[in-house]
């Protein structure tokens, strides 16, 4: 770090993400490339667990919610290994969506699924969180969907690295039309995407079965300058909404957490619902 001044240093360290040997940088505002370059060649030297380094130059964007990439330094490819939990994940960070800051909630959520449970997960991406559930919480069945055909490719290679595939139902599709086929089915439904989730989300309440449930809702919110008030906004947008679906008897949020700031005045909020459902 020391081809940059202690400001930036600090500043850049705190953009940098590391996913299995690839280390990942999020632009720090208009940060000069030729520069991220030379910090890059740097890092290869210093860490030798880092092979290849990538500076993300957009946000999360589009239907398969990908970054854009350009690569700075090392091995120019972008699939690696990535370890969490006792697992192993095969993933491509130009192809599928990969945080390690969601580390902890996919351990929280699979330690919360009971043995003999139905999960389905609507947005499950490259399956950490479905293989984790399936590896840790001996549910009957994990449905795991995603719209993204390589998501759905490098989730059928995770299952079989980590003995899962036949717990873990994976398919391709629109989360939103394929969970009409499990409607009253599931004891707990996951919704790990922002964009969907507050659309989807009487949808997912359909495919709980009767009498009660779980649903886990991952939604950002904006214009909010602090942690506790990023909260008390989503359990009030939660409620507002749950009270207008029909077939929800009663709800109750049990839990709310930030999963992290996503930006200035955005933080992104989980919420752990309980749902009563008077019928199917």
């Amino acid at each position: 770090m020391e081809v940059l001044g202690p400001a930036d240093a600090s500043r850049i360290w705190k953009r940098v993400e590391i996913i299995g040997d690839i280390a990942i940088i999020r632009r720090p505002f208009n940060y000069p490339i030729e520069k991220l370059k030379v910090l890059a060649e740097n890092l290869i030297k210093y860490l030798p667990y880092v092979k290849s380094i990538w500076l993300a130059t957009s946000e999360v964007k589009g239907e398969y919610r990908l970054r854009d990439f350009i690569h700075l330094a090392g091995e120019p490819r972008s699939t690696t290994m990535y370890k969490e939990h006792g697992c192993a994940f095969k993933v491509d960070i130009k192809s599928v969506y990969v945080s390690p800051r969601l580390g902890y909630e996919h351990i929280r959520i699979a330690k919360q699924v009971k043995s003999g449970e139905i999960v389905i997960n609507m947005f499950a991406g490259a399956g950490l969180f479905s293989i984790l559930i399936a590896k840790y919480s001996k549910p009957k069945k994990v449905i795991s969907i995603d719209i993204n055909p390589k998501a759905v490719e490098l989730m059928r290679e995770n299952a079989k690295i980590n003995n899962v595939e036949d717990v873990v139902e994976i398919i391709q599709g629109d989360a939103g039309k394929v969970i009409e086929n499990y409607y009253c089915l599931a004891n707990r439904v996951l919704m790990p995407l922002p964009e969907l989730c507050y659309k989807y989300l009487p949808k997912a309440i359909k495919a709980l079965k009767p009498h009660r449930g779980y649903i886990h809702v991952y939604d950002f919110i904006s214009n909010v300058n602090k942690r506790l008030k990023a909260i008390q906004k989503a359990k009030d947008k939660y409620e507002k909404r749950l009270s207008s679906i029909d077939g929800v008897k009663d709800f109750s949020i049990v839990f709310a957490r930030v999963v992290r700031s996503a930006g200035p005045k955005k933080y992104q909020v989980a919420l752990d619902i309980e749902i009563g459902k008077d019928r199917c």
